[in-house]
């Protein structure tokens, strides 16, 4: 029998309880899937349903998250062809440029002199401890320095020769220190022993002949040669000029001068030049082997490997060569990191993936993001889908409340 209208409520009740039951259920199972974040007791015991799903299961949902990304996502091939698209030539270049550009600029603005400190102490082991210990192993070689020290000579050596002012400045320092009037002065001194005076007497009177031998037994050589011993041991001042009127008389200087100036080893017969580049070979090499590397590490401790440092650090820093040079480092580097990638890149990602641990860094983010995080994120994500499913559980609740009142009213 058919309803009544004055019982209107009994057809309009269902579908509106239907859609709001509908709706608010679907927004209750929602929110349940985060909420409440925490545990909840009721006398020490765990109410069911407590904390949301998603809370109360975060740990193996970070293992399905993870396993799923590495499975499909960030497999070895992915990895290896996104680590080609990241470092492509172009890119590396411009990495290795702003690098050494940051490694210039913090160079500059290093007041500690780190830099400086770093750059001293390698130096300082390289010439003062690995060089002389190098030097001793290498200097053992039987053919050591052989064909360099040959070539030295053969190239500089016997092309050498003064010029004009270096010849009039070594026979100046020839006749101001070797042949000094006082040196030649000493020098006639002890050469006119009496011993070598007696020599020369006797030798002069038993060679002469003619007139001079007539000379010689006459009147000798020998008081002569006394008197002048005697004269520069007393007359020191007066020997002195009359030597250096000597000297000046005789154009020592001039012709000095010109014997340097045509001076060559070219000009030596060629076994002389031969045995002169054998013994200079022998003699370079022998101290090498026997105090090369004393001198060297004796050399280095006399030198403050700071200040060098600093020098050196300075010059580069103002080098235009450097900072013009920068570009063509980091292309010539990034070509050598392409090449060596091209070969072991599929190694290199085998070896990282593991070491990088992706998969537990994963895990372990989404463990450490708080149900309250995750929520916000899949809500930022997906709300609109969710507001749909809300919206949908009130459609469906409305549309079953409709029909439940269809059949009330055909009663």
């Amino acid at each position: 029998m058919p309803i009544e209208f004055s019982n209107w409520w009994q057809i309009i009740i269902p579908p509106v309880a239907g859609s709001i039951i509908g709706y608010f259920t679907n927004d209750l199972a929602i929110k349940m899937l985060f909420r409440p974040y925490k545990p909840l007791y009721f006398f020490k015991k765990q109410l069911p349903f407590t904390p949301g799903l998603i809370p109360r299961n975060q740990e193996r949902l970070a293992k399905r998250v993870s396993d799923t990304i590495m499975s499909s996502l960030l497999t070895p091939d992915e990895l290896q062809k996104l680590a080609k698209r990241l470092l492509q030539t172009e890119r590396v270049k411009g990495a290795i440029l702003w690098l050494l550009q940051l490694a210039l600029k913090q160079i500059k603005e290093d007041k500690e002199q780190k830099t400086a400190k770093i750059l001293a102490d390698i130096l300082r082991d390289l010439f003062g401890d690995s060089l002389p210990k190098l030097l001793k192993v290498i200097a053992r070689k039987d053919e050591f320095l052989q064909k360099q020290i040959d070539q030295i000579f053969d190239r500089i050596l016997l092309e050498f020769k003064l010029t004009e002012i270096q010849a009039r400045q070594l026979s100046d320092w020839l006749l101001e220190v070797i042949f000094a009037p006082d040196l030649l002065r000493l020098a006639l001194i002890n050469f006119l022993s009496d011993r070598n005076i007696s020599v020369i007497d006797d030798g002069f009177k038993e060679k002469t002949s003619g007139t001079y031998w007539v000379v010689a037994n006459l009147f000798g050589v020998k008081n002569a040669l006394s008197r002048l011993r005697t004269f520069c041991l007393d007359e020191k001042e007066i020997a002195n000029t009359r030597i250096k009127e000597l000297l000046l008389s005789l154009e020592i200087r001039n012709r000095l001068k010109e014997f340097f100036l045509t001076f060559s080893l070219q000009n030596l017969p060629v076994a002389t030049v031969n045995q002169l580049r054998q013994t200079t070979n022998k003699a370079v090499r022998d101290y090498i082997q026997e105090k090369g590397a004393n001198f060297i590490h004796e050399f280095s401790s006399s030198i403050e490997w700071q200040k060098v440092s600093i020098l050196i650090i300075n010059r580069l820093q103002a080098s235009s060569v450097v900072s013009n040079s920068l570009g063509l480092i980091s292309e010539e580097l990034a070509l050598i990191l392409e090449r060596y990638l091209e070969e072991d890149l599929e190694k290199i990602v085998a070896e990282a993936i593991p070491i990088l641990s992706i998969d537990q860094v994963i895990i372990d983010r989404i463990k450490a993001t708080t149900p309250e995080n995750l929520e916000e994120a899949t809500q930022s994500i997906v709300k609109s889908e969710l507001q749909a499913i809300v919206n949908l559980g009130g459609i469906l609740g409305f549309i079953i409340g409709v029909m439940q009142s269809v059949i009330l009213f055909m009663k």
